[in-house]
């Protein structure tokens, strides 16, 4: 799948279950659209992820990524660096994300 025709929303460190955790039993390719969970309850949101210096990501592995919200009016002023957030293929959690950059200015957390 190509990436929305604008800039990214937000830089994160991904890691992804292992097999034995539950996790994918093979590798996320950049291009691959979860669900995420942003702790908005009972709303998961879609993004596109491009992973930085390499094409897919082992279960198990850990990699940073650029992601754009397929629908990020639902996250503005909410996000900020450290902000934890789940990876999932529907219900099932098959990564852990941490934002390490808010690049969306409208996304950003007010202090």
């Amino acid at each position: 799948m190509s990436r929305p025709g604008r800039p990214p929303d937000i830089e994160a460190d991904i890691r992804f279950l292992s097999t034995d955790e539950g996790g994918r039993s093979g590798p996320a390719l950049s291009g691959y659209r979860p669900t995420h969970d942003f702790g908005v309850e009972g709303m998961l949101n879609d993004a596109h992820h491009e992973y930085i210096g390499v094409d897919s990501v082992s279960p198990g592995a850990t990699t940073r990524a650029q992601l754009w919200l397929l629908a990020p009016e639902y996250q503005a002023g909410r996000l900020y660096p450290g902000f934890a957030f789940t990876v999932q293929e529907g219900l099932h959690i098959v990564a852990h994300g941490e934002v390490v950059y808010v690049l969306n200015a409208t996304l950003r957390a007010t202090v």
